[in-house]
């Protein structure tokens, strides 16, 4: 019973720890790029999307497609990016709680 107790403890200050985390996140952003820096995306910490940059080089009508394909190479970059730091920050503050594999904070 007192293990149950001990971790109630450690998961009721991780509450005020994640509310801090999440407000750092929502300030980060992560940019993502494709085609050598000629397209980037910029995603705050909860994926919003903030800016998207082209080079004029690519604004071709009979490339839309490639263009597209690069938009989205770039988000994809940028989430990437997003979740892995979001995932480091996770480790850190949950590394010496015994939490199972695949539990996801906040519940």
């Amino acid at each position: 019973m007192k293990d149950i107790m001990g971790m109630m403890k450690q998961v009721q200050g991780l509450q005020s720890k994640m509310t801090e985390m999440q407000a750092e996140l929502e300030a980060q952003n992560y940019t993502g790029n494709s085609a050598g820096g000629m397209v980037s995306v910029t995603l705050s910490g909860k994926g919003v999307l903030k800016s998207l940059a082209i080079d004029a080089s690519l604004m071709k009508a009979d490339e839309q497609e490639i263009l597209e394909d690069l938009i989205i190479a770039a988000h994809t970059d940028a989430k990437n990016k997003a979740d892995s730091s979001i995932a480091e920050k996770m480790q850190s503050l949950t590394g010496g709680l015994p939490l199972p594999p695949g539990f996801k904070l906040p519940f």
